[in-house]
């Protein structure tokens, strides 16, 4: 072998071997607490920033699995009462105000008794079908899982303000805070619906009637079951006078059908006078 070559790797193995023993000299010149502190304070970082990201992972699992807001709810109603719907399967029950169950009783201007709660169903009825689809936004779940929410016909007249404007429910301000309270007034003054009348708020007619607390487990299905007294009389097919039989039937129609109305011309009360 040359001899100057052998001289050249003899020379940088000795450089090399020099480096490692300078860089060993100096890490051993280095306190050992220094390096102990230094090395812990390094993994302490390391642990904070991995407990840090957990914490916000976490947080955001949080959010999408209890936070999250259902979207809105869009289409035609199934009636369940006077202030509870049903749209493709989903319970809704409009935010803020109450309407009278679908048993309840109250007393009309002449002092006759009249199934307000079914009264009040119809007029939601008539009032939704004017204005196909409903469209509902979330706004809370209630103790009963039902959707609460505020929802407007598809020409965006908010129903629950059309309903307490009409007589039909009352602003609850446990819960709506009073955002009803000017529709309220109106009908009031205007005495239409339960105001022209005696009646006791849903709320303490549920409180009086426990087994009436609790939400209707099926639909009161207006549209294919229309009301039917035990006498025989029914809301379908509509009528007028002359398809009336007797007084005591005119004023089952007056005061049990959404169409009653109009076979009381005059407004005072009794249907159809000439049977009366």
């Amino acid at each position: 072998m040359d001899r100057s070559r052998y001289d050249n790797r003899s020379e940088q193995w000795r450089k090399r071997t020099g480096a490692k023993r300078s860089r060993t000299l100096r890490w051993a010149s280095v306190p050992r607490r220094l390096i102990f502190v230094t090395v812990a304070a390094a993994g302490a970082l390391a642990v904070l920033t991995a407990m840090r990201h957990s914490d916000s992972l976490q947080e955001v699992n949080l959010q999408n699995l209890v936070g999250a807001k259902p979207a809105s709810i869009t289409g035609v109603a199934s009636l369940i009462d006077g202030d509870t719907i049903e749209v493709h399967g989903q319970r809704i029950r409009f935010n803020g105000i109450d309407a009278p169950e679908s048993r309840q009783y109250c007393d009309d201007a002449n002092g006759f008794e009249y199934p307000c709660g079914r009264r009040s169903a119809e007029a939601l009825d008539a009032f939704l079908a004017a204005s196909r689809p409903v469209q509902c936004t979330f706004v809370n779940w209630d103790r009963y899982h039902r959707f609460v929410g505020d929802c407007r016909r598809a020409d965006g007249a908010s129903v629950a303000a059309w309903m307490v404007e009409h007589g039909q429910a009352l602003d609850w301000p446990r819960y709506s805070h009073g955002v009803y309270a000017q529709q309220q007034a109106k009908a009031e003054t205007a005495k239409v619906g339960l105001w022209g009348g005696k009646f006791k708020a849903p709320w303490n007619w549920r409180a009086s009637h426990a087994d009436g607390a609790a939400p209707a487990s099926q639909p009161l299905g207006i549209i294919s079951r229309k009301l039917v007294a035990q006498s025989g009389y029914s809301c379908e097919p509509r009528r007028t006078c002359k398809q009336i039989g007797s007084c005591e039937e005119a004023q089952w129609y007056l005061q049990n059908c959404s169409w009653g109305g109009k076979l009381d011309r005059d407004g005072d009360g009794v249907a159809c006078e000439t049977l009366c």
